[in-house]
């Protein structure tokens, strides 16, 4: 494979990276299964162990935090941003999608297999505790 058509292969599928933080690893294993159950994401990278810095209500905040990192197809993304952000306890979650520039043939191919277009975006209740 030439790196033409990696970036030919996964900007022709339209496959997204989405990244979040959550306050803890068990809240993000529980999100995690349950959209990878839903098939709206192919895989989930839990990252144990971040710190974040940023500005907050006129303040600079520092918080440990667990970061993941989804894989999804670009027509199911809003889809989504919108489960995560109903299954999340903060008040403005980080929850942000990159586009997927090249990749894999076969490892695209499978992330468009385990992942479907969402009929309706109005299923966003489920379990967080």
């Amino acid at each position: 494979m030439t790196p033409e058509d990696a970036t030919a292969t996964a900007a022709g599928e339209g496959l997204v990276v989405v990244l979040a933080t959550f306050p803890d690893a068990e809240l993000a294993a529980r999100v995690a299964h349950l959209l990878v159950a839903e098939r709206r994401v192919a895989c989930v990278n839990i990252l144990p162990a971040v710190r974040s810095v940023y500005a907050w209500k006129g303040q600079v905040e520092s918080a440990a935090e667990v970061l993941v990192i989804m894989k999804t197809r670009a027509g199911a993304v809003n889809d989504v941003v919108a489960r995560v952000k109903a299954l999340h306890p903060y008040e403005l979650p980080e929850v942000i999608a990159l586009p997927v520039v090249a990749g894999l043939p076969g490892y695209v191919q499978w992330i468009m297999d385990e992942t479907q277009i969402p009929a309706s975006t109005e299923s966003t209740k489920g379990p967080t505790s």
